[in-house]
């Protein structure tokens, strides 16, 4: 009784398994979703990484062109 129930619960899951797989391939809309997901989150991430340098870059631009303006004094 036992082996039934567990034979026809690992049918059942492959059957289902397979039916899943096939519609999430299958579909087109699913498919340009991935590949769009997969094309541009490289590109966001480095945009996201070269702002932060630029901005650290005109940060410490600016603060040099404040200490030429204000040298510390002498002792």
């Amino acid at each position: 009784m036992y082996n039934q129930i567990l034979q026809f619960n690992n049918i059942y899951s492959f059957l289902v398994n397979n039916t899943l797989i096939d519609m999430t391939i299958n579909n087109p809309i699913f498919v340009f979703a991935i590949i769009t997901v997969i094309w541009f989150i490289p590109g966001i991430i480095v945009r996201r990484v070269n702002e932060q340098k630029q901005i650290k870059r005109k940060q410490k631009l600016q603060d040099d062109a404040i200490k030429k303006l204000y040298p510390k004094p002498k002792d």
